[in-house]
């Protein structure tokens, strides 16, 4: 009952815990190394205490949950030095060592053995596994007080850890991969680096920073894995196993990505010599046909792709649950705008080819009858991809269906915590994201809010009525919750997903890349 003691949370200069323990105030902090596989946890007491600590291990990937087993190896074996004592043990065979640096002095009993039924609600709630045994390595003895501080570091890298280290400076989903090269985690806990994810996310988590470097070579990293017209949707856990590409959209957001660099930037060596000829590329292989379905329709100039490709990509039992083959209209407004960009840096050629999508984009998505956009060209329903027709830097559609398009949106689709999937009365519509993955998976594109749409929603509107201080100050409030939320969920970062209808309980991942970059992009730059 840990937490009856506690006195303080907070979260710089990283996550710490304060708590009276009869009498003493104990002091707990924990902090990952910064291009390490490695977590240190340092402990301070304003009394003189004995501390004893016994790690449990579940030693597994984050999708899998550890149950008592005769596989595990319990051995471990024991350095000491007048700086530090460091235990090794490596539990499984084909999985790595792990090691504690902890501060010397340190006394270890050996009395391993395994602690059944672990449980974890969430996990329950969300239709999983959620029992787990846990592997007691040890335990560990301290001596602590005002003067003699202590610190355990794991890791299952090779550095050694002789003195307290530093907390590390927050960096919020920027990871470097095996080859060094930086990228951007999706979100956390359960997801990697998609090519979509990381578009969409690169000009609010290292634009808007100045992280400018950083995101260069992010952008040359995925262009490195280039084919046939696309970049990856996502890289394999198996180091042999080849990327996958089933996206339509990761490749076209990567156009928005360089035009914002190369705004903040003025790399014109990285636009002409790197970035330009692979463009032209991409552009070619569009037209004449890539993986998926995915080419140009030489009837109307329009794209179409084949189906759970756009980022509506859900399926239960196979099947697509927000089916979107055909044409979709973010993709097209994604198409469209990468032409005007191409032609914008030089390829002047293509101004004709772009006028002809704005023409037969209005008169394929325009629906007179409801006011707004379809969502496919050959679907009436009320979606928030429509807004990417005006919240990209060349925007389609005459003043006057802006605004109706917006007043639209605003009204079917809009919450205090991001934007509708699907507009409630729609076929299909679900207003709460619970349940079991399949339950979960059912509801995930159909009404379930998403705070990244904010972005597009915002822009949108400021494109529709105009960048007038009024207009500036009701976007803003409109954040609001938003911004409050960084203290309700995860803290300091933003959830993936809401349910639809209040209270709009938060859900998925609890701290999600492209929430937290459009709020960023846009309390930065599009509202700055």
């Amino acid at each position: 009952r840990g937490y009856s003691k506690l006195l303080e949370f907070r979260l710089e200069p990283s996550p710490t815990w304060v708590y009276d323990v009869g009498g003493a105030v104990l002091e707990k902090q924990v902090s990952l190394v910064e291009g390490e596989q490695s977590v240190v946890v340092t402990y301070r007491s304003t009394e003189n205490r004995r501390l004893l600590i016994a790690p449990f291990l579940a030693y597994r990937d984050y999708h899998s949950l550890t149950h008592a087993n005769m596989s595990l190896d319990s051995l471990v074996t024991e350095e000491r030095g007048r700086d530090a004592v460091v235990l090794h043990a490596k539990p499984y065979e084909g999985l790595p060592e792990l090691s504690l640096h902890m501060s010397p002095g340190a006394s270890i009993e050996r009395n391993g053995r395994w602690y059944f039924n672990t449980e974890y609600l969430v996990e329950l709630e969300r239709g999983l596994d959620f029992r787990e045994d846990l592997w007691k390595l040890c335990t560990l003895g301290f001596d602590i007080g005002p003067e003699k501080p202590v610190f355990i570091a794991a890791t299952t890298g090779r550095r050694r850890f002789a003195a307290l280290p530093a907390p590390s400076g927050k960096q919020e989903f920027v990871v470097r991969r095996a080859d060094g090269k930086p990228t951007i985690i999706a979100g956390y806990p359960w997801f990697t680096d998609w090519g979509r994810d990381t578009m969409i996310s690169l000009p609010g988590l290292l634009i808007s920073r100045g992280r400018l470097d950083e995101a260069r070579e992010v952008l040359r990293g995925f262009l490195g894995w280039l084919d046939q017209g696309l970049i990856p949707n996502a890289f394999p856990d198996k180091p042999d196993a080849k990327p996958e590409y089933n996206t339509v959209d990761a490749t076209l957001w990567m156009f928005q990505a360089v035009h914002a660099y190369v705004q903040a930037s003025n790399d014109k060596p990285f636009l002409h010599d790197e970035f330009f000829p692979k463009a032209m590329e991409i552009l070619r292989w569009h037209r004449e046909g890539t993986h998926h379905g995915i080419r140009v329709d030489p009837a109307d100039g329009l794209l179409t792709c084949g189906p759970q490709l756009t980022w509506m990509d859900a399926r239960v039992n196979g099947e697509p649950v927000t089916p979107r083959a055909g044409k979709p209209v973010e993709i097209n407004a994604l198409w469209y705008n990468a032409l005007r960009l191409m032609a914008s840096w030089g390829a002047t050629e293509l101004t004709a080819e772009a006028d002809r999508v704005r023409d037969s984009f209005e008169r394929v998505f325009w629906n007179e009858q409801r006011g707004c956009l379809r969502d496919l060209a050959d679907d009436d329903a009320v979606r928030p991809n429509q807004l990417f027709a005006l919240s990209l830097p060349f925007p389609l559609l005459s003043v006057e269906q802006r605004r109706s398009l917006v007043e639209v949106v605003e009204q079917k689709l809009l919450t205090p915590y991001g934007l509708r999937t699907l507009a409630p009365g729609e076929p299909g519509y679900v207003s709460h994201y619970h349940g079991n993955p399949s339950e979960r998976d059912g509801g995930y594109h159909q009404g379930t809010v998403w705070p990244w749409l904010f972005g597009p929603f915002i822009r949108a509107y400021l494109c529709a009525f105009g960048r007038t201080p009024a207009m500036l100050a009701f976007c803003r409030k409109l954040l609001e919750p938003l911004e409050k939320h960084r203290d309700e969920a995860c803290l300091g970062s933003i959830s993936e997903v809401f349910d639809a209808q209040p209270p709009f309980r938060p859900g998925g991942a609890p701290a999600q890349a492209w929430s937290v970059a459009e709020l960023q992009q846009l309390l930065t730059v599009d509202l700055a």
